[in-house]
């Protein structure tokens, strides 16, 4: 994996990691699916949903990479577009997780998250105990990145991992801004590397909710700067604790652009549901 030059100017990523970023968009791009049986050819642990926020997903288990996927589905009804512009900053407020005390985050994603977090960690907690070595991943593409990053947060602390076990990973694909600059540095903190955040040449998404509102992007973010979808055209940004002057932030946002619908050549939302 490469990072920055001896600059600091953003490089190309590695063929390894782009293909890790196109197998996990392919989780993101089939919560949409009402039913997705065999997520990405893997198990079906759960199909989850609520009704009153229209959030919906599943959790995947993959035995050959020992890993539960948890796949949020993004926008796609008159519901979650009022959610999504619930933007006023509120505290991270969700049973068993704790973060610090002047971190914020988004009132939207955070109601439409909680109405699935008991789903979701009642099935983990019954699936764990059969397969006690996988891991927690959790991917999501638009809203669905926003609300796979709370998921990501809230499952590290409510499934700590043992020492042999790798750490809970997420992967967003452009997601909007979730929360301030407290929780964005949490989250840096908490996942480091393991926080991917990729971004679409001038998809208006990620900063269509603006920091002058007090919110932070997290993590690393990769930005395929061209077209077609390659290493060559993904750079690895790591500069402003999530806000690399370098990368998407360069662009001034236009909203929902075409190329917000298609990540690493995938439409959305195409299923790998067989």
């Amino acid at each position: 994996m490469t990072s920055t030059n001896d600059a600091g100017e953003p490089l190309s990523i590695s063929a390894e990691l782009f293909d890790e970023l196109y197998h996990y968009f392919k989780y993101a791009s089939s919560a949409y699916s009402p039913v997705c049986l065999r997520p990405n050819g893997n198990a079906l642990v759960l199909q989850f949903g609520n009704h009153l926020s229209d959030i919906q997903g599943f959790i995947a288990r993959d035995d050959g990479r020992k890993e539960f996927v948890v796949a949020l589905r993004g926008s796609a009804s008159v519901t979650d577009a009022l959610l999504d512009a619930n933007i006023l900053l509120v505290p991270f407020l969700t049973p068993g997780v704790k973060l610090p005390p002047h971190a914020r985050v988004h009132a939207g994603f955070l109601a439409a998250w909680d109405t699935v977090a008991l789903q979701i960690t009642a099935a983990l907690t019954a699936a764990r105990r059969l397969h006690p070595g996988h891991r927690l991943v959790t991917v999501g593409h638009s809203m669905g990145g926003a609300l796979a990053t709370l998921a990501a947060v809230s499952l590290l602390q409510l499934f700590p991992a043992s020492p042999m076990l790798d750490q809970t990973r997420t992967y967003s694909y452009g997601a909007p801004r979730v929360g301030n600059a407290v929780f964005a540095a949490h989250v840096n903190a908490e996942f480091g590397a393991r926080a991917y955040r990729v971004v679409h040449t001038d998809d208006g998404v990620p900063t269509m909710i603006p920091t002058s509102l007090g919110y932070h992007h997290h993590g690393i973010e990769y930005w395929q700067h061209a077209d077609p979808p390659a290493p060559s055209t993904t750079l690895r940004c790591t500069g402003g604790g999530g806000e690399d002057p370098c990368c998407s932030a360069s662009v001034p946002s236009s909203g929902v652009t075409p190329a917000h619908a298609t990540y690493l050549g995938i439409t959305v939302p195409t299923p790998f549901c067989l």
